[in-house]
């Protein structure tokens, strides 16, 4: 069954698999902008509000925490109502976030704030789910190369965002209040592009008929089970170094414009190998490219252990985003292939809910380790990176453990 409200769909598959990847893309690019401005002034902005240094971060979390909590009730509004009813949705929560925080900004207000902050994580939590619509209608070997072109259009956002925070940030009396006014309006014109949407919408359920396994059931699938770990790690690690790096940055003596175009190439570097994820995944196999992308966030840790220069900042960064894009995708594509169909809503919302509260402990800790932990930026900066050690070894002990099991038990 078809959402009625959408234009007639393409007779043939391949061709209305490759317009919804299309929309998405544009998605990704436009209305993903929003989220690395965000990112980038969020904890500067904190730290202007919060009466507590080590609650700088606090509304990169809230956001994070809003995306965690909306995932699953997002998930099953789309596999009720569709897509693109859910994307809808998303933009909705990305301007009234927008408008609170512009609201606490003028008066000065943390909590008011912290309040926009947790609307905007419904923005997030729907940009989510763009990479899996993506998937929805893909067959084949194209599946990972939808997944990978839809990430690639971050690059555009990557681009658009921070030079967005250049021109705003300070162009009104009201530090930040020009960028919190632009990404209303960017979710009010990007919405526009739902409508162009064509996934089909699941069926409605049958109590006759199975509808896959329970929560706890699919848990316990190896595969997707090491998925999700995969993508939880290799999420909420970058997180935690993202959302520390303008802190960073700033505190080690440099200005605001360079955190941002130090910004710009972390998220290039997030989305620019999607043109080739896919393809990489495709001739070398999933688990390959994930254990690459967990290699690549221990080498940028590594990377920004060794000093607190300029190249020091771009090079770590960049290898991050890197590493997230190898471990993030090849975790989403391993995902997608170890569930049925009427599993979709529960596998996907329960992978967010999952990965997005991970996210959420990253960013809550990322404060306090920047902030908190050590008398200079630099400390800080230590105790974050080193914090990526356990959890890269969790991620990849599963994935060996996954690989190693007799092929008789996978």
């Amino acid at each position: 069954m078809r959402d009625t409200t959408l234009p007639p769909a393409h007779s043939d598959p391949a061709a209305s698999a490759r317009r919804n990847v299309t929309v998405l893309v544009m998605a990704q690019a436009f209305l993903g902008a929003q989220m690395p401005m965000i990112f980038t002034i969020g904890g500067l902005a904190g730290q202007s509000l919060a009466p507590n240094p080590c609650w700088a971060t606090l509304p990169i979390s809230l956001i994070v925490l809003g995306s965690m909590l909306t995932a699953a009730p997002l998930s099953s509004f789309m596999q009720r109502f569709g897509r693109r009813a859910g994307f809808f949705l998303g933009t909705a929560g990305g301007t009234s976030g927008a408008v609170v925080g512009a609201l606490g900004l003028i008066q000065s207000s943390f909590p008011l704030f912290l309040a926009g902050s947790f609307l905007t994580g419904i923005y997030m939590s729907a940009q989510g789910f763009y990479r899996f619509a993506a998937a929805d209608t893909a067959q084949g070997t194209f599946q990972p190369k939808a997944i990978s072109y839809v990430l690639a259009g971050g690059l555009a956002a990557a681009v658009i965002g921070p030079q967005l925070v250049k021109v705003t940030a300070q162009a009104m009396v009201i530090p930040f209040l020009g960028t919190y006014l632009t990404v209303v309006a960017i979710n009010v014109i990007g919405a526009t592009l739902f409508v162009f949407l064509d996934i089909p919408r699941p069926p409605p359920r049958d109590p006759a008929h199975h509808h896959g396994r329970t929560r706890m059931a699919l848990l316990r699938d190896p595969a997707i089970a090491v998925a999700i770990i995969c993508a939880m790690v290799s999420y909420a690690l970058m997180n935690l170094v993202m959302t520390s790096t303008p802190l960073a940055v700033v505190g080690c003596g440099f200005d605001t414009g360079t955190a941002a175009d130090i910004v710009t190439a972390h998220v290039l570097a997030m989305y620019l190998p999607s043109f080739f994820t896919g393809h990489l995944i495709a001739r070398f196999g999933v688990t390959r490219i994930v254990a690459l992308g967990l290699a690549i966030l221990a080498l940028a840790g590594g990377v920004a252990l060794t000093g607190v220069e300029l190249e020091h900042f771009f090079v770590a960064l960049v290898l991050l985003g890197v590493g997230w894009n190898f471990g993030f995708i090849g975790a989403t594509s391993m995902l997608a292939a170890a569930h049925a169909p009427e599993e979709r809503g529960a596998v996907q919302g329960m992978n967010d809910v999952l990965v997005f509260g991970g996210v959420t402990l990253a960013s809550l800790a990322s404060g306090g380790l920047m902030n908190c932990s050590g008398g200079t930026a630099q400390d800080g900066w230590t105790s974050v990176n080193l914090a990526m050690v356990p959890f890269l070894a969790l991620a990849g002990g599963a994935l060996i453990w996954l690989v190693m099991r007799p092929r008789d038990a996978a």
